[in-house]
């Protein structure tokens, strides 16, 4: 077991001008190491903007399958999208009736592949160094999709991918979290060693981050994902209601928080990027523009 190290990474990167913000201050400020990009979302330039002005900022590749609007046209992917053009899977429900057409469906595996790709493709576009890759909705559980994104992602530099490993899951998800775990050895691309934020996702305050920081493990690579903004809820997305981005963001940049993790540093814990810490050990990847499509 490696470690002990953590990995602070905010999701939904480019969602909303908001977001943004709060990724660059919670960087500047706070102990926010790393932002995953969503390369099609609104305020997708403005983010690369401003990671672009944080060099220190690991961006890694937030792919959105579900639950938003794809990078290529809705006439190119029919089969992923509904007749407003949006991804429509939300619940976990409709995600396993997704998966379940990933799974039977030649074309619709086809269109799968060609809207990853131009996900790739656009985040090598920004010329940013690619940290790590995750889905939207931890989609990349699937295995049709956690193949594709190997498989295409190599030609695009990619080094990690963000392991779904939470304690107190569902033990339905460990079959799940085993073949993601044997998959990505096999293909030699690291990954964390444990998760924290699924469980409290979109309700990270201050005294809640605080007491994730006190039970870390005292081995192993952790990740721990928020989602910050300065304004919450509906107001970055209709499907985030119940979110506290503003609470999120505030507990990035609490002093007491600063603190804790100071005294992890002291503690032996490193502090970084999935580059700076899961990856260290694997030879750098080339980047690309474009990959072969896959079978």
């Amino acid at each position: 077991m490696r470690g002990p190290g953590l990995i602070i990474t905010a999701d939904d990167f480019g969602l909303h001008p908001s977001v943004n913000r709060a990724v660059e201050l919670a960087h500047r400020d706070g102990v926010l190491a790393a932002a995953s990009l969503m390369v099609g979302a609104p305020a997708a330039a403005d983010a690369v903007a401003r990671a672009r002005a944080c060099p220190r900022l690991r961006v890694g590749l937030h792919l959105v399958l579900a639950d938003g609007r794809p990078l290529l046209p809705p006439a190119a992917i029919p089969d992923l999208v509904d007749d407003n053009g949006r991804f429509g899977a939300q619940t976990g429900s409709a995600m396993a009736r997704e998966g379940m057409r990933f799974f039977c469906l030649p074309r619709v595996r086809r269109q799968l592949a060609d809207e990853i790709r131009a996900q790739f493709a656009a985040f090598a576009a920004t010329r940013l160094a690619l940290d790590h890759v995750n889905a939207h909705k931890h989609f990349h559980l699937h295995p049709t999709v956690l193949g594709m994104i190997v498989d295409i992602g190599r030609g695009f530099g990619l080094r990690a991918v963000r392991l779904p490993r939470e304690a107190g899951l569902p033990l339905w998800l460990r079959p799940w979290l085993a073949l993601q775990r044997a998959r990505l050895a096999a293909a030699g691309i690291a990954h964390n060693d444990y998760l924290v934020g699924m469980r409290r996702s979109g309700r990270f305050d201050s005294a809640a981050l605080l007491r994730a920081l006190h039970g870390l493990p005292r081995s192993g690579i952790g990740e721990l994902y928020v989602h910050p903004a300065l304004e919450s809820g509906a107001v970055i997305s209709p499907t985030m209601r119940g979110y506290r981005h503003a609470d999120e963001f505030a507990a990035l940049v609490s002093p007491r928080v600063a603190w804790a993790c100071d005294c992890l540093r002291v503690q032996g814990f490193r502090f970084g990027g999935f580059c700076d810490l899961a990856a260290r050990a694997l030879p750098a990847a080339p980047l690309a523009s474009r990959t072969p499509r896959s079978q």
